[in-house]
């Protein structure tokens, strides 16, 4: 195990010196890594919540992250990083599911079948997939037990209207951000 400078915090520490406020704003931390290996040493840490991460919420959620982390007077110099956990991250659970609806995913059943769709409601132990089947769309519900594995896709055009309304999530304006 690599030694830790005196005075640098772990990322158990950071963590609990981050989480209130990060939960003031929505969010909640996933990670956080401590990175002494490069010079300064660099403080990750990933937050997801509810709203997606845009680039005014990572610059209020390190303002507040690096004030707090500077009123640890550690005497070591670091690096800062506030991010979200970004698109290849497996959905592993519920909130995830949640926080992904309107996303194309790819998902591996128990079955040992693969379908990708849109993500639509997730709840109660279960989730929403519309499945494109030539021109026709369908909403498949499917229990969250029965998923192996499930990814968030890369796209690079806008879904349907149609898909969009089938999963409730809102349409993308000039003035929101996609998420990932």
């Amino acid at each position: 195990m690599t030694q830790r400078p005196a005075g640098l915090p772990s990322p158990e520490q950071v963590i609990e010196l981050l989480r209130d406020e990060f939960a003031r704003a929505g969010y909640e931390i996933d990670d956080v890594v401590v990175d002494i290996r490069t010079s300064p040493a660099r403080i990750q840490v990933i937050a997801d919540g509810d709203t997606p991460l845009n680039l005014d919420a990572v610059a209020e959620l390190s303002r507040s992250a690096s004030a707090l982390l500077d009123d640890l007077d550690t005497g070591q110099a670091y690096l800062l990083e506030v991010s979200s956990p970004g698109v290849d991250r497996p959905l592993t659970a519920e909130k995830h599911f949640r926080r992904a609806r309107g996303r194309r995913v790819e998902l591996s059943l128990a079955d040992g079948s693969t379908v990708t769709g849109r993500l639509g409601t997730t709840a109660e132990g279960t989730a929403e997939l519309v499945v494109r089947s030539g021109s026709s769309l369908t909403v498949r519900r499917l229990p969250l037990t029965g998923i192996r594995k499930a990814v968030v896709q890369v796209e690079f055009s806008p879904p349907s209207a149609k898909e969009l309304d089938l999963v409730g999530a809102p349409r993308q304006t000039a003035d929101t951000e996609p998420r990932g």
